[in-house]
């Protein structure tokens, strides 16, 4: 159920108030959780929301080689600075701009820039091991997950891993049962216990209005 609370607001140039209520969206690799961000970010007035991706957060490994990088296990919660992004929810949450790192997934290396974020009524978080993480999952005001067969979740993330970040179907075959596979049952899949709301990815349109006019209150309410 999602939570009626949680309406304060945060300092935006277009608004003002102290808090972002904020948005976790969680779910297995291709289970659609990036398309509802945008579809969320999409029907909101886009001053009035902004999408962070836990993928921007991989650890900068860039002291390894080529090679070591691709064998790193990039599904367990440890590939992942979350404390950077835990601290940059909080930093958005008090009115104040984040530097968002950018990552290479074709190299495995975070890039020299980053990506000023700046806070706005609506904040959503998105990414496989979200809630996995207590720190992170008790910024959220509503939690979100998005709840795909794992068929369609293993085809998205091959042909999303060929086409995107330059990967052969057989290294993207070899990771997904090397690491892809046993972190989505260790830590993926019992963190939906987490959620407020499970959507399955198939038929999302009701949920997706749910939120979405909840959304909307929260923006009517610091405007």
């Amino acid at each position: 159920m999602v939570d009626a609370g949680g309406l304060d607001d945060v300092d935006e140039p277009r608004y003002s108030g102290p808090m972002v209520y904020v948005v976790g969206i969680a779910g297995g690799t291709g289970s659609g959780k990036t398309t509802l961000a945008r579809a969320i970010s999409q029907a909101l007035p886009p001053e009035h929301v902004c999408v962070l991706e836990h993928d921007h957060y991989y650890k900068d490994r860039g002291e390894l080689s080529a090679d070591e990088r691709a064998q790193l296990n990039f599904d367990h919660p440890e590939s992942l600075d979350t404390a950077l992004l835990v601290e940059h929810v909080r930093q958005l949450k008090a009115g104040r701009q984040a530097d968002v790192p950018q990552y290479d997934f074709v190299t495995h290396a975070r890039r020299d820039t980053t990506t000023p974020l700046r806070p706005t009524p609506v904040l959503v978080v998105e990414g496989i091991l979200v809630f996995a993480d207590e720190a992170l999952r008790n910024e959220f005001d509503v939690k979100l997950f998005v709840d795909t067969d794992a068929d369609i979740r293993v085809m998205r993330r091959v042909r999303r891993d060929i086409e995107q970040r330059g990967r052969t179907f057989q290294s993207v075959r070899e990771q997904y049962y090397r690491t892809v596979r046993p972190m989505h049952l260790a830590f993926v899949e019992p963190s939906k216990r987490w959620a407020d709301l499970i959507i399955p990815e198939g038929d999302a349109r009701v949920a997706l209005d749910l939120v979405v006019s909840k959304l909307r209150t929260v923006i009517a309410a610091s405007i």
